[in-house]
């Protein structure tokens, strides 16, 4: 019996080798379909951190991306589990390797990655275009663009697209470099701010931008369509299947078109029309007895509370953003009923302020080594505004390049950052991609206004 056993395990042994020579590159897989994922109870979600993917804001997991895999998931009756991988090939190779069923991101279709996976019916087609400002003199076709000037990152493929562009064109067309450090959506800012006048970005990029700066134009194609898709293993053609029955029905669904206006239609700027400031001497809105009332509780002077309402809401109690936030100091759903706030009190003026009052006030204790108090505001409005995460991030990444990272002007310099993939990625980061200008602006902002109120509010 022992002679026996032992010739089986020679045998497993010589199967095993050789199915495994050295310099053989093929994985071993594990990848699973759709019987092993509903067993499971779990969709593992392969995607990337970015503005229109997937991201952490105010603590709350969002993405356009992120939603519809939600909404997938719901489908399955399946629990989902996401995975962020740091690019593209690394989202494929963690495919084969079966860490995740399904990538949620959009993969170009090329004739190496064909050869890999199996492209699902999720599928997008995308252009370069041209970022300008509504006017008269807009440019209406690709010959327009000669003798204008287009800004783009040096070694980017806008500025590759623009120098083919330009030779098909027959020339004129004045390409502006700046490093490539510069971020697209800081150079379509910058054209939507009049300060340049064109640049060149993908129009995804392009469409979310459209949301901040209403004055932008993207309708000007200058390269072929490319078309992108989710994909699954090859090994998984009831998976494969079953998703693209889903996108048949997604597509007829009230929520697909909703869920498509949050990201790419609703402005994400004035959101609220909000109401304009009592004229009365000495007064800032109708709220200001609570602003009075509640800030005792955390410390802080009134005017400072009645700013950031001021920059949350216009004074509009009854006031909800793009994401879903609430009331006059916009409150996320899920921070309220953390804080043991209803749904049905939300927009009670009296309960949000002193709800907001006590979360700004577990914020602060956040930061107890800014011994500063104006310096130590600043950073509980930063994590007011865009998640405590992303403000730590900042931080560690204050302290990895040797800035301090009690100061503000230092760390906010990392928290602008934070929406290039070379910062979000960094290993000191737990919290990826943050549209960094956003909390910074928001600092900025509320400052600002709480010295205005200063100057003429008792």
């Amino acid at each position: 019996m022992q002679k026996h056993l032992s010739i089986i395990s020679i045998l497993l042994l010589v199967l095993l080798f050789s199915c495994n020579e050295p310099g053989r590159k093929e994985p071993i897989h594990f990848t699973r379909d759709l019987p092993e994922i509903m067993a499971s109870d779990t969709l593992r979600v392969l995607t990337m951190y970015g503005p229109t993917s997937y991201f952490l804001y105010r603590d709350n997991q969002m993405g356009y991306e992120y939603e519809l895999v939600k909404n997938l998931c719901k489908e399955l009756a399946v629990n989902l589990q996401i995975v962020i991988a740091p690019d593209i090939p690394t989202l494929l190779e963690w495919l084969q390797e079966g860490k995740g069923d399904l990538v949620a991101y959009r993969i170009p279709y090329t004739h190496q990655y064909k050869s890999l996976v199996a492209y699902t019916e999720r599928e997008y087609i995308s252009n370069q275009v041209l970022v300008q400002c509504h006017s008269d003199s807009m440019c209406k076709t690709v010959l327009d663009l000669a003798g204008i000037d287009v800004t783009v990152p040096e070694h980017s493929i806008y500025t590759n697209r623009l120098i083919d562009l330009n030779d098909e064109i027959g020339g004129g067309i004045n390409i502006l470099t700046v490093p490539d450090s510069v971020k697209t959506d800081e150079l379509i800012a910058q054209v939507a701010h009049h300060q340049l006048s064109y640049t060149v970005s993908d129009d995804v990029t392009a469409r979310l931008n459209k949301t901040y700066f209403g004055n932008i134009d993207y309708s000007l194609a200058i390269s072929f369509p490319q078309r992108s898709a989710w994909v699954v293993s090859q090994n998984s053609p009831e998976l494969l299947h079953r998703i693209n029955e889903w996108v048949v029905e997604l597509n007829k669904q009230p929520s697909f078109k909703s869920i498509y206006y949050k990201y790419f239609e609703k402005s994400k700027y004035f959101e609220s029309v909000g109401f304009a400031p009592i004229p009365v001497p000495g007064k800032i809105s109708s709220f200001d007895y609570l602003f009075k009332q509640e800030a005792e509780k955390i410390g802080w002077d009134w005017r400072l509370l009645a700013a950031i309402a001021y920059k949350e809401s216009k004074f509009n109690p009854e006031a909800v953003s793009w994401a879903g936030a609430c009331g006059l100091m916009q409150l996320m759903p899920n921070t309220a009923a953390s804080l043991n706030l209803s749904s049905e009190e939300i927009f009670l003026p009296q309960r949000n302020v002193a709800v907001a009052v006590d979360y700004l006030k577990s914020l602060e204790k956040l930061f107890p080594g800014i011994e500063d108090r104006e310096e130590r505001i600043k950073f509980v409005l930063a994590s007011y505004n865009a998640g405590p995460g992303h403000v730590f991030d900042a931080r560690a990444l204050a302290v990895k390049y040797q800035k301090d990272m009690n100061v503000w002007n230092d760390v906010k310099e990392f928290l602008l950052k934070k929406s290039e993939p070379a910062f979000y990625s960094d290993s000191v980061c737990k919290y990826g991609y943050c549209r960094g200008k956003e909390p910074v602006t928001y600092v900025d902002i509320i400052m600002d206004k709480y010295a205005d109120y200063k100057l003429w509010a008792r």
